[in-house]
């Protein structure tokens, strides 16, 4: 069973198995679980995630506004959402306005991206990269960790 944070109302709902957890709506406020895009997420928002995502992993971007790489991998990351839900729950972290939560990640560089399974980091990188590549990166790292 898949278990998400609603990225309306942040209440947690289960997916059940066998069903496409793509068209699951919320059980609180009816929206829906999955978008197919990034959520922009706050420090706190990141940490609920991190608890409640269960038989998924969350790809966290970590950038900020002033960021030219950033700005230009923002819509590869979007693309890569649509790749990669309903296994894997797309983030956005403004670092400008969560310095505490990027800090704690260890942030060095940015855009970031930390790949997180059941609360942990598996794998992290930093850089701009296409679509494709950041989908590739993601299910090797999963596959490495599995």
């Amino acid at each position: 069973m898949k278990q998400f944070v609603c990225p309306s109302c942040g209440a947690v709902n289960r997916a059940p198995e066998g069903r496409d957890a793509r068209q699951a709506k919320c059980g609180k406020c009816h929206q829906a679980l999955l978008t197919g895009a990034p959520v922009e997420v706050t420090g706190a928002q990141l940490a609920a995630h991190q608890k409640s995502t269960k038989g998924a992993a969350i790809l966290l971007d970590v950038w900020a506004p002033w960021c030219g790489p950033c700005r230009s991998m923002a819509p590869q990351f979007a693309a890569a959402a649509k790749d990669l839900e309903p296994d894997v729950r797309l983030l956005k972290l403004n670092s400008d306005n969560e310095p505490a939560a990027a800090s704690a990640l260890g942030v060095q560089g940015i855009p970031a991206l930390f790949l997180i399974r059941d609360g942990q980091v598996i794998a992290r990188t930093a850089g701009a990269m296409p679509a494709s590549q950041i989908v590739g990166w993601a299910r090797q790292a999963l596959a490495k960790a599995a």
